[in-house]
């Protein structure tokens, strides 16, 4: 064998357990402290240790609280996205088109599906500088916020 290549043998070593318990091996270090051992072990000795499992439920039950209020804090969000009460400038429209709702009484989204109800497709077109164009966008951008809206009425 090589010199100088291998750990250092302790035919002695101590092992020596947290309930007390010592034994002797030959190991690579002269002591060896362990928690366990087949002395006090609940699998060997029979006894059942109580485990403390309360800081685990507590740390679950606070992720649950957290969940739940972000799903509350979401759909409080999506209900506010879908509100009527949104400024028809928050479509996301080109400038020149959101002035034309607007001068016409189109302020929100509510008023604009209000005209929609009344009398469809025909209804937006009726507004002077609407075309076939807006209207598709429009409709997409409806459609994106989550808003059933129907493709295309004939006139």
């Amino acid at each position: 064998m090589r010199e100088d290549i291998h750990p250092k043998w302790y035919p002695e070593a101590v092992v020596i357990c947290a309930c007390g318990n010592t034994w002797t091996v030959g190991s690579t270090v002269p002591e060896i402290r362990t928690d366990v051992c087949s002395n006090c072990h609940p699998f060997f000795t029979g006894e059942q240790r109580i485990v403390d499992t309360e800081g685990q439920v507590d740390r679950f039950m606070k992720r649950l609280r957290v969940r739940d209020q972000i799903i509350a804090e979401t759909d409080a969000r999506d209900q506010a996205h879908l509100s009527p009460d949104v400024p028809i400038a928050e479509l996301g429209l080109d400038k020149r088109y959101t002035n034309i709702f607007i001068e016409n009484g189109i302020e929100v989204i509510g008023d604009l599906l209000a005209r929609w109800d009344e009398g469809g497709d025909q209804a937006i077109l009726d507004i002077s500088g609407i075309g076939r164009k807006v209207l598709a966008d429009t409709k997409k951008l409806l459609r994106a916020r989550g808003y059933d809206i129907p493709e295309y009425e004939e006139a």
